[in-house]
């Protein structure tokens, strides 16, 4: 009688329930997602020359659902095409924040990689970073470059603005830099890389050679590559190292706050850098781009973080996006 009565109880919650809510799996998923099972991971490393990768926690994140791809130029086109957003680096600088620059140095652009000139062995440091007026995510190195042929390249240039813009357009959202990591290390536990502890040139798109004087192209390609040209990790994803770093929703700090026993982290509600002291708030981006080298940055790595300015996008900052259930 007992066992009736369950059957009957069962059947009952069952008509209650009959999507089976909170049993979510990869059909779940819109198209272009890839399904991420919730778990406990390992963050961060004590890898001693990066502090802000400390400390290491346990942390849990619920499942969720995050862009197989980057997104792409062909993405945030269509965006475009559909709402008309002018992105931040299409704008003029406005007057407010930049009140002492006369009109023609406000004009639209945004920062380009441009190495040193050849024969060149000593440039200082950032030296590399030019502001470029007319660039932005449709002319990637100033006015006279395009992005014909190159639908399915990451979109670059882009802001953290520009991207919660898009977020809001797609009904998703920017990941947490917990839900970056976790996906990013595609199930692995304690590995340096998204596929193992030994760097390969095969496995992203990064920097060999000596960064910036020059580049061996040992992985084929001098700047982005399109999404998907490198293997995927253990979830499916492709392009969680190197190619170009992705935007998070997390505020940098130099250390991260303890995020122990917290379920799909944020972290801290305010953001800044000591290296970077003129940017008063700054987010987290991570895994790295095609500039990152040995020599250099060599942060194409799951743990991996650094910081930029909301309002600044430049030719190697892209994002992908999350859908949480």
């Amino acid at each position: 009688m007992k066992s009736f009565i369950l059957i009957l109880f069962l059947s009952f919650f069952w008509l209650l329930n009959p999507l089976n809510v909170g049993a979510e799996t990869s059909s779940s998923c819109p198209e272009g997602m890839t399904y991420i099972p919730g778990g406990t991971f390992r963050m961060g490393s004590d890898n001693q020359d990066f502090i802000e990768e400390k400390p290491v926690d346990d942390v849990t994140v619920d499942s969720f659902c995050i862009d197989t791809y980057e997104i792409t130029n062909s993405q945030f086109a269509k965006f475009v095409k559909e709402t008309g957003y002018q992105t931040i680096a299409e704008r003029p600088l406005s007057k407010e924040q930049f009140p002492n620059l006369p009109d023609e140095q406000r004009k639209p652009g945004s920062l380009v990689f441009q190495p040193p000139n050849e024969g060149i062995e000593r440039v200082a440091y950032l030296s590399w970073w030019h502001w470029v007026t007319g660039a932005n995510w449709q002319h990637p190195y100033g006015e006279e470059s395009d992005i014909l042929s190159k639908e399915n390249y990451p979109v670059v240039h882009i802001s953290y603005d520009d991207a919660l813009a898009y977020a809001k357009w797609a009904d998703k959202q920017l990941p947490t830099e917990a839900q970056w990591e976790y996906a990013a290390r595609g199930g692995l536990q304690g590995k340096d890389y998204t596929w193992g502890d030994q760097y390969s040139a095969k496995n992203a798109n990064t920097w060999q050679g000596i960064f910036p004087f020059f580049n061996t192209k040992e992985d084929g390609y001098l700047g982005a590559a399109p999404v998907g040209s490198f293997p995927a990790n253990g979830y499916g994803l492709y392009d969680m190292s190197g190619n170009v770093w992705e935007w998070t929703q997390d505020w940098y700090q130099v250390e991260r706050e303890n995020m122990a026993h917290k379920t799909n982290p944020k972290g801290p509600k305010i953001g800044y850098d000591p290296k970077k002291p003129q940017d008063k708030l700054v987010h987290v981006i991570k895994g790295g781009s095609h500039l990152c080298a040995k020599n250099y940055c060599s942060r194409y790595r799951p743990a991996a973080r650094e910081s930029q300015s909301p309002d600044t996008g430049t030719t190697h900052i892209g994002f992908r996006l999350v859908k949480n259930f």
